[in-house]
């Protein structure tokens, strides 16, 4: 019997024991590891200024430069004045009408130049008779910038020295100067105006 008890008490300390592992176990102190992500990656965002697109920040814009709208430039890219434009090189004149101006000029188309002699042509264009192709140019440009309808009948000077007559048909709706007429009227340049004429006028007492 004394055994018996003796065996029991043993039994009862040892699950006593037992039982208090889960309350020393619980009384520890606990550490946790935490896992910190790393920090996602941030895409950087521009904000377009007033009427600006993402397009325009990144692309830059170079500015255009047109090109000049000068009376030498609007006769060399017309086909119908190439003969005028060449002469006007030759003479040493495409300065003074790509200058500041303004000028009027009664242009010759190439048909007019047709109308003069081959050997009247050739003359123009030799170094000796240089003067003589710059007075005969000369005399087609009127200083300051005279439209179509500005044009009044009478005498007009010109950059030659001497005056062109202008006659002015309205009924007609017809310009003449000289023994030339308007074909086309107002071909508009950044330094004055262009009229095209259909014949070669000539400064008085000019000798070809």
């Amino acid at each position: 019997m004394k055994n018996r008890k003796h065996t029991i008490t043993k039994l009862a300390g040892f699950l006593g024991g037992l039982a208090i592992l889960p309350v020393l176990a619980a009384c520890e102190p606990q550490t946790t590891t935490t896992q910190t992500s790393p920090a996602p990656e941030v895409t950087p965002t521009i904000t377009p200024a007033p009427g600006e697109t993402p397009a325009d920040q990144t692309t830059p814009t170079t500015p255009t430069t047109g090109a000049t709208d000068d009376i030498v430039n609007v006769a060399s890219g017309d086909p119908s004045f190439s003969t005028l434009t060449e002469l006007i090189n030759t003479a040493g004149l495409a300065d003074t009408l790509e200058g500041e101006g303004p000028y009027t000029v009664f242009a010759p188309t190439n048909e007019a130049f047709a109308g003069l002699s081959e050997s009247t042509r050739q003359e123009l264009v030799q170094p000796e008779n240089r003067e003589t192709l710059r007075r005969i140019l000369q005399y087609h440009v009127v200083p300051g910038e005279v439209t179509s309808d500005q044009l009044q009948s009478g005498e007009v000077a010109t950059a030659e020295g001497n005056p062109v007559n202008v006659q002015v048909d309205a009924a007609a709706d017809q310009v003449r100067v000289n023994d030339a007429t308007v074909t086309q009227p107002d071909i508009q340049a950044s330094n004055g105006v262009i009229h095209a004429i259909d014949s070669v006028i000539l400064p008085p007492n000019l000798n070809l």
